[in-house]
């Protein structure tokens, strides 16, 4: 609807001082996941290359994979999971056509610093290639860090589909509710598959959202304080466990290494985590094509307090 997308225009230019043209550069999708195969479908055809770093979005390569292309893999390494854009540089061939980068990361809590994203336009921009930036946590930055994303870079911009959630920032997942920005002649591109996709998304939600975001602005502006606090909430109660926290800059997720715990691979620790003790994790290989030999664990601190306060008083007796 009309009013949803000029309220995201509106959005992209409080946030990041670009201006979008509602009608032509904002597509509303069902759902970020949507978005991300919609994108990946407009560009990539049979041969091509895309390049993602794990761990990633479990969806990335499946899209990749339907379109023909081929997902080329550059692995990132705990503590800090930061990106080697030499490496990236050489991983780049004649046919590479896409890099999808993710920041805030899943499942890392990994954000990138404004390096990064001058280092990622450089190479974009160098070797002609499209960019699918995707910032469902871009509202959940922490620290006093600044809210970047590739609206922010020019030349970035007019090569990227841009793609946010409200799920994630509503917290209405199931609502499935999500948009792409992108410049209008890939808008146009992106659109010639979405309508053969879903077409069009859950109305009521649209105008609910709309309204949202024109009524109450300050519930997006204050989701990094709100989510921050639940961060440093989770990690002060798990300083009394054997878990050892990695850094979290971003996002709704926190790493923990268990190997002072356990020698069991990560999935049969989150199963033994779930069965015996009644709190889910996520095992961090099933983000990677190659699994490291870390053993390292994801936990989602959106939650109430009184689940982050039982489930750290579980992990606290481990």
């Amino acid at each position: 609807i009309p009013a949803l997308q000029t309220q995201i225009a509106s959005l992209v230019q409080r946030c990041y001082q670009r201006t979008v043209n509602a009608e032509q550069e904002v597509t509303v999708t069902s759902g970020a996941t949507e978005a991300l195969f919609v994108a990946i479908s407009a560009v990539v055809q049979a041969g091509d290359e895309v390049i993602v770093f794990d761990p990633a979005y479990d969806s990335y390569e499946p899209a990749i994979n339907l379109c023909g292309g081929k997902a080329v893999h550059i692995a990132l390494t705990p503590p800090g999971y930061r990106i080697n854009w030499q490496q990236v540089a050489e991983a780049i061939t004649t046919r590479t056509r896409l890099i999808l980068v993710n920041s805030p990361h899943n499942p890392t809590g990994m954000v990138f610093t404004p390096q990064d994203w001058i280092s990622l336009q450089q190479l974009v921009v160098k070797h002609n290639l499209y960019c699918i930036s995707d910032e469902v946590y871009e509202h959940m930055v922490f620290d006093g860090a600044p809210q970047l994303s590739a609206n922010c870079f020019a030349d970035l911009a007019a090569r990227s589909f841009i793609v946010s959630s409200f799920g994630k920032t509503f917290h209405v997942t199931g609502w499935k509710l999500g948009y792409c920005v992108a410049p209008a002649a890939l808008s146009a591109e992106f659109r010639k598959i979405h309508q053969y996709v879903t077409f069009s998304s859950f109305t009521p939600a649209q105008h609910a959202v709309a309204d949202m975001l024109a009524q109450q602005p300050q519930q997006v502006s204050g989701l990094a304080a709100f989510y921050q606090q639940k961060r440093d909430h989770f990690a002060s109660l798990l300083q009394a466990s054997r878990f050892r926290l990695l850094p979290c800059q971003g996002s709704y997720f926190l790493l923990a290494d268990y190997s002072a715990i356990s020698d069991l691979d990560d999935v049969s620790f989150c199963q033994w985590l779930t069965k015996e003790h009644k709190v889910a994790a996520i095992p961090l290989s099933v983000f990677y094509q190659t699994p490291p030999t870390a053993r390292i664990v994801r936990f989602c601190f959106a939650k109430q307090a009184s689940t982050l306060n039982a489930a750290a008083e579980a992990l606290c007796r481990i």
